[in-house]
């Protein structure tokens, strides 16, 4: 009897299913026309309004991703084909749409108070079949409309169709004025120049078609981008970003990484720290020190926020923050130059969009695998120049010496990676260089220079900055002078026993007394480098007239008594820039 009962429900399950699966099942031939999704409601209600207007059956419903789309339907299936190709070759939807079975649909918002989930589909009747098969009909387009129905077809618009209109206008570059819905004399001169552009009479009157165009244009556009609102609590932000070009990557704080999607050389950076106005002067230095600002760009800072822009012939990048209520919060965009057309559409509906949140991101959001160098600010890589000398004041002006070496083929020439300097002086045969700031400096220290030649054998210091300038101040080496000539008998260098580093060329070499004897010259001399232990310089005595010639008038050194290392140090310090050549 058990066994009989079994079989007898085994039966009855698989008829009901053997039921739900025949072709006639309502259930499985509920079909929808899916033709746009946008991320906002306020786009996606313009849209559907405008679709209504020209096709039955429109939808609009929320989708299970959080965006809103449109759809036609719901249909059988043989009605969602006839529909899509017909409406297709019409020109009246996108070329992209599909057939989709409303497994992603959630709340309806159009038309309003409806529920099109779970109505009946619309059914084509029944073709009756012919003993002779009847040739495919060509949909024709309906006729487009004259001047006077496009104006009177114009009328019927509400005002949420309107601003799509001039959204789309201002998204393509066609219109720069408010979206106010008002089509005014700059609305009517977008709409020319958009007719003009795509190669149709400029009335400054869109018709039924040409303004479906412009939207479903300006819907392919937005999609390509997949602008949606991302809300992150942890940073205290929202805004809407391209989440089709970009990813989130890690949290590395004081910033939140959206790395590259697929290649799309697209960045972002939300910032978020607790902090005050001393705080955002701070991060507006860090923040161009990274590669991802590069030097050429407008920079605007005020007492509570700032911008930074940047661009190079790789790069592009915007960086937006302000203080408010105890907090520092903005964003970066950073995009490689082939985006700047879509970046300039995507940069003000960030702007727009960014709004602050409670909270900020907590100093320990950091990966603790991730790569530490001194090179990285929080996961981001520190721009390095071309090259990195040194150098010393020669004047209460801020003049510079430096080898000619740190000179190359830069942009930028800075001292002390703050200060813009401009070349007033070079002599190629010596290896001299003179840099002026563009902007008046008061060195605490400059050279005293030695009015003769210093004793052979005699002790010797040389400032400068080793190991490219990682350190923040100069250091100073010891060592003895150990000829007053070159090897080949010049008069104008001396030979030093001591090692310097490449970047510590253009430094001042001291005697004990603090007179400055002669500046390092690279280690490299005529294509050969020098053993350890050997450096050459050019000799003081000798640059009067030199630096006479830069209208510079050397300080001559007072006879003075030894100093100690330490006072020697100091001096050395408060003397010695490092001067770096950025491209």
């Amino acid at each position: 009897m058990r066994l009989g009962w079994t079989h007898t429900v085994l039966a009855l399950g698989l008829a009901v299913c053997l039921a739900m699966l025949a072709p006639g099942a309502q259930a499985q031939d509920r079909v929808w026309v899916q033709i746009e999704a946008h991320p906002d409601l306020a786009t996606a209600e313009a849209r559907v309004r405008a679709y209504s207007r020209l096709i039955q059956n429109v939808n609009g419903f929320r989708l299970a991703s959080g965006w809103y789309g449109v759809t036609l339907g719901p249909f059988d299936s043989a009605t969602a084909n006839q529909q899509l190709t017909s409406l297709r070759n019409q020109g009246l939807i996108p070329r992209d749409s599909y057939i989709e079975l409303g497994t992603i649909y959630r709340q309806q918002f159009w038309p309003v108070g409806a529920n099109t989930l779970a109505a009946d589909p619309v059914v084509t009747a029944t073709p009756v079949e012919t003993a002779e098969p009847v040739a495919p009909v060509t949909p024709i387009p309906p006729p487009d409309e004259t001047v006077s129905e496009a104006r009177q077809s114009e009328r019927t618009l509400d005002r949420p169709a309107r601003e799509a209109l001039q959204i789309a206008l201002q998204w393509f570059g066609f219109y720069n004025s408010g979206i106010d819905g008002a089509f005014g004399p700059g609305t009517r001169r977008a709409m020319t120049d958009w007719q003009t552009a795509e190669g149709l009479e400029p009335t400054g009157i869109l018709t039924t078609r040409q303004r479906a165009a412009l939207l479903d244009d300006y819907a392919g556009e937005l999609a390509a981008l997949g602008m949606e609102p991302v809300r992150d609590t942890r940073a205290g932000i929202e805004i809407n970003l391209p989440m089709a070009m970009v990813q989130f990557d890690r949290y590395d704080y004081p910033f939140t990484h959206y790395s590259s999607r697929d290649g799309s050389g697209v960045q972002v950076l939300l910032i978020s720290q607790s902090g005050t106005r001393a705080t955002l002067a701070g991060l507006y230095e860090i923040m161009q020190t990274l590669e991802i600002v590069p030097l050429e760009g407008e920079r605007a800072r005020q007492n509570d926020s700032f911008v930074l822009t940047g661009q190079s012939a790789a790069l592009r990048s915007h960086t937006f923050a302000r203080h408010e209520d105890g907090a520092v919060k903005g964003f970066a965009l950073i995009w490689t130059p082939e985006r700047d057309e879509q970046m300039a559409r995507v940069l003000p509906m960030m702007e727009e969009s960014f709004t602050l949140l409670d909270g900020t991101l907590d100093p320990g959001a950091t990966d603790p695998d991730a790569a530490q160098s001194v090179d990285l600010v929080a996961g981001l890589d520190i721009r390095r120049p071309t090259i990195s000398r040194s150098g010393f004041y020669v004047d209460a002006q801020g003049s510079v010496v430096t080898t000619t070496e740190v000179l190359g083929q830069c942009t930028r020439l800075l001292i002390d990676d703050v200060h813009e300097a401009e070349i007033t002086y070079r002599n190629d045969d010596l290896g001299l260089a003179v840099l002026r700031p563009q902007a008046t400096l008061a060195p605490i220290s400059y050279a005293a220079f030695a009015t003769r030649a210093p004793r052979l054998r005699s002790d010797i210091a040389v400032a400068g900055f080793p190991f490219d300038g990682a350190l923040n101040t100069a250091s100073l080496s010891f060592g003895t002078l150990a000829d007053l000539q070159g090897l080949n008998g010049e008069d104008t260098v001396q030979r030093l026993d001591i090692s310097a580093t490449d970047s510590e060329a253009g430094g001042p070499v001291f005697d004990p007394t603090g007179a400055v004897v002669g500046m390092v010259l690279p280690s490299a001399m005529e294509g050969r480098a020098l053993p350890d232990g050997v450096s050459f310089a050019l000799r003081a005595d000798r640059l009067g007239p030199v630096l006479a010639e830069a209208g510079i008038t050397p300080e001559p050194a007072a006879n003075a008594q030894a100093l100690g290392r330490e006072t020697l140090a100091r001096l050395g310090a408060n003397m010695t820039v490092l001067v770096s050549c950025w491209n």
